[in-house]
């Protein structure tokens, strides 16, 4: 469990970058620190793209529905504007900000903040995602989560796309993707189609029972 650090003296602000790939639980451990920077009665903010309307228009809610109110924000500059006298800042799904998110989070550190991050490490082509690769650059505390592989119960890191979209951004849960391990991902299709053909067989083997 990741723990606080602790500065002597002046108080330093940081990023803290949380990410892996879907139902990882990226959001629901943002969720989690926020929360204690509230008991510690720290001034918290939380910010989503406004493109990210899943869930909720203005909440952020993880898989396991926990959620937390957010400010939703269509560009990274506008956190520079939103977030005087806030101490804790956090920033869900940072995948789909702009390419200045990293810059700004820089400025925001320097501020003296403290500044969380969640979001996907890969797009569904396992190809770095977005503004994150240079956010887990520049950050001085990273936490790779981990789902479980649908299919063979290792780990998942990557987030396989069940629908035929084929662009990039395509908001959606279980109806859209699958957690995957490295293996299971590169079999790509070959495991959907193996999973309806036990079901398949499954549903004949069933009818039989009740004949």
């Amino acid at each position: 469990m990741f723990l606080e650090p602790h500065f002597k003296g002046q108080r330093s602000g940081w990023i803290e970058v949380i990410c892996g790939s879907m139902f990882s639980g990226k959001t629901e451990e943002l969720i989690r620190r926020l929360k204690r920077a509230k008991i510690a009665n720290q001034k918290v903010e939380i910010f989503k793209p406004k493109v990210d309307t899943r869930y909720d228009d203005a909440k952020v809610v993880s898989h396991d529905a926990n959620s937390i109110l957010s400010v939703p924000i269509e560009h990274s500059s506008k956190l520079l504007e939103l977030t005087d006298g806030i101490n804790v800042i956090g920033i869900d799904e940072a995948q789909f900000f702009d390419g200045e998110l990293p810059e700004v989070c820089q400025q925001l550190a320097l501020r003296g903040n403290r500044v969380i991050i969640a979001g996907l490490d890969m797009d569904y082509k396992g190809k770095p995602f977005g503004p994150m690769p240079n956010l887990l650059a520049v950050a001085e505390y990273i936490t790779k989560v981990h789902a479980i592989c649908q299919h063979c119960g290792n780990l998942a890191t990557h987030s396989y796309r069940i629908s035929n979209e084929g662009e990039t951004v395509v908001l959606g849960e279980k109806d859209r993707y699958e957690a995957r391990c490295r293996t299971c991902y590169h079999m790509g299709n070959i495991l959907n189609l193996k999973v309806a053909e036990e079901k398949k067989e499954e549903k004949i083997t069933n009818q039989q029972t009740l004949l």
